[in-house]
């Protein structure tokens, strides 16, 4: 079949699909089963014969749209908060990977850009993290005390004083993202260079060692946090810059809701991040290596798997789960 018959065969279909989508209209959960049956056998079809198609990738895109309104319209009979992490937040992820690598890609991108200027302008790290807090930590580095500036000031209220300022750069990181996307990267830049060119301020006066043992107690849940956000600004961005088939503003309802669950799963590593970096990192250096080991490994699998394996693996079972239940 010709994909232009294909379409047209099928589009008035479709078309209803999107509606319900949208709450236009109303289906019950047995006709939302025979709705998404049908769809993926027209997905499955598109795949097969117009594998490179846009027709197969809006297909793609509507299966997981009304997968998703049909599992929300089961019973949740588990706990709200413990359902929205454990299920809704990685189905969302699932969907949305794609922008997740984009900004990973992008942070390593701009991360490198910082460790090049540091190489390239001794000044850089002046300009950059500012010539007080460079000539403080130079003066720590001289004592042997790379992660000195970490001890100043009250645990707790340190503790408030980090979750509070760190929450804020993930809101300008996601919000920034309502221009399309390109506020979000500039933001990204901004914090990426940063840490490219205070780590290599910490090689060129051979403290890296020392340095990462403190820096990276917080930074792992601080840093994928970030990147995490910096994800959700680029599906705002996108949401309103490509709509597809739908309204620019319904696509930016679908685009911001959905980027904002993602956004409230990263608040829980925030406050792990602050926490640590007013508690644990000030003991970087006096605490055994092996323990310093141990939470930056386990920070970093924590938030790996539930950010980069758990949504496959919620989506691999809940879509098994569905097609039991409407069959």
């Amino acid at each position: 079949m010709r994909e232009v018959y294909f379409i047209k065969q099928n589009k008035e279909k479709w078309l209803g699909i999107e509606q319900v989508i949208q709450g236009k209209i109303k289906k019950n959960p047995d006709d939302l089963s025979s709705l998404y049956i049908n769809l993926i056998n027209d997905l499955s079809f598109a795949q097969t014969y117009y594998p490179k198609s846009n027709t197969t990738v809006y297909l793609n895109h509507l299966s997981s749209q009304i997968f998703q309104k049909i599992y929300k319209t089961k019973r949740v009979e588990e706990n709200r908060l413990l359902y929205f992490f454990r299920t809704e937040v990685p189905l969302l992820v699932y969907e949305y990977r794609r922008y997740l690598m984009y900004a990973f890609l992008f942070f390593i991108l701009f991360t490198s850009i910082g460790v090049l200027s540091g190489i390239y302008d001794k000044g850089f790290a002046n300009i950059i993290l500012g010539e007080s807090y460079v000539n403080e930590t130079i003066e720590n580095i001289k004592k042997g005390n790379a992660v000195g500036v970490y001890q100043s000031g009250s645990t707790w209220g340190s503790t408030i004083g980090i979750i509070f300022n760190n929450i804020g750069v993930g809101a300008k990181l996601y919000i920034y993202g309502i221009a399309g996307g390109v506020g979000t990267l500039y933001a990204l830049l901004s914090n990426s260079v940063m840490l490219g060119s205070f780590q290599y301020f910490f090689y060129d006066y051979g403290a890296l060692k020392d340095s990462a043992r403190g820096i990276w107690l917080h930074g792992v849940f601080e840093i994928f946090a970030m990147v995490v956000e910096a994800m959700c600004g680029l599906i705002l961005g996108a949401s309103i810059l490509f709509p597809k088939t739908f309204s620019r503003f319904n696509s930016f309802k679908t685009g911001f809701k959905d980027s904002f669950k993602i956004f409230l799963s990263t608040i829980p590593f925030t406050i792990c991040a602050g926490i640590i970096e007013g508690y644990v990192t000030r003991h970087a250096l006096t605490m055994p290596l092996v323990v310093n080991l141990s939470i930056i490994i386990t920070s970093l699998t924590i938030i790996g798997y539930y950010y980069f394996i758990y949504p496959s693996v919620v989506y691999k079972r809940t879509n098994n789960n569905t097609h039991d239940a409407v069959l």
